[in-house]
């Protein structure tokens, strides 16, 4: 009896892990920790709805949004870690607003790394105005004009205010930062010429229109639609990383075949014609990154973006 026992208990060890072929079994929630209509939501709400599709359940998406993201990120840390709840993430949330204030979570210990989605296409852009054609022109303009360049950002501690400081610790210049509340405010007041440059999404459309000059694209590639502005590293700035994109984690202690699995789903949604579609319209590329590869990028993204805000004074005063 204690023989036949032991071989079945060995029996459900060996089929433990085996469990992870027959998930999902029912319909799997993704907390988004930001409002509806955001970058976050659409891109991922993008991706995941066709990755549901794979995986042949539906894909539930709650919004949280509230404290720079960590609302949702602290529900998400407490849902269980059966591969029926994930939490849609940012750079930001991971590497940024660690370094700005005290947050409910540790991304490292409550969590697991998914997969990176995809990440936004982003650019500096100045108004007309500005003597510059090229980034060289403009960083010897800035130089020659300290403190006189406002540069707009989507708010204090955003990436977009980063990016300026970035380059303002790297090129050795004086851009006077300037925050506001969200990016569309920002930009219709670098149109107006009321400050003079911004690094955002926002942009793209108005330098394709003409109405602003590109000089830089934030990647390791350029932009499709404008192949002509050159990237950031291309120019010599930006060369340890940071981009603006959209991931997704599990609470930690999701079993490996689960995630595994919901990292393959994605792998293969970014493959679809009509995702890289809908992608591109929104203003985003696909970017992807499994597991192990994402908890590297979240690594060396935290130790860069450390480093500009120690480096630029920034805080959230």
């Amino acid at each position: 009896m204690l023989r036949r026992a032991f071989v079945s208990a060995l029996g459900l060890v060996a089929a433990g892990p085996a469990f992870g072929d027959t998930w999902p079994s029912r319909q799997i929630k993704v907390i988004v920790p930001y409002p509806p209509g955001g970058p976050t939501d659409i891109s991922s709400r993008i991706v995941l709805e066709k990755a549901g599709q794979l995986l042949g359940q539906p894909i539930l998406f709650d919004n949280k949004g509230g404290a720079s993201g960590m609302l949702g990120a602290e529900i998400a840390k407490n849902q269980p870690p059966d591969g029926y709840a994930f939490l849609a993430t940012t750079v930001a949330m991971l590497a940024i607003t660690r370094h700005l204030q005290p947050i409910p979570i540790d991304p490292e210990k409550d969590f697991v790394t998914v997969a990176r989605m995809s990440t936004s296409w982003m650019a500096l852009a100045v108004h007309p105005s500005v003597p510059a054609n090229t980034l060289a022109e403009f960083v010897a303009y800035v130089k020659a004009n300290p403190g006189k360049v406002n540069f707009g950002s989507a708010g204090l501690g955003t990436i977009t205010q980063l990016f300026g400081e970035m380059l303002n610790i790297e090129a050795g210049i004086k851009m006077v930062h300037v925050p506001y509340k969200g990016s569309a405010q920002a930009t219709q007041d670098l149109l107006g010429g009321q400050i003079q440059a911004q690094f955002d999404q926002t942009v793209l459309p108005h330098i394709l229109a003409g109405r602003l000059k590109g000089l830089a694209i934030v990647g390791d590639r350029r932009w499709p639609q404008k192949p002509d502005i050159p990237t950031l590293r291309e120019q010599g700035y930006g060369k340890n990383g940071g981009e603006s994109w959209y991931g997704l984690l599990a609470p930690a202690g999701t079993p490996e075949p689960i995630v595994t699995r919901m990292a393959k789903a994605i792998e293969e949604a970014l493959q679809a014609p009509d995702v890289l579609e809908k992608l591109d319209k929104g203003g985003a590329k696909a970017t992807y990154l499994g597991p192990a590869a994402m908890r590297a990028e979240v690594d060396k993204e935290n130790k860069t973006f450390a480093d500009i805000i120690k480096r630029g004074h920034v805080t959230l005063d």
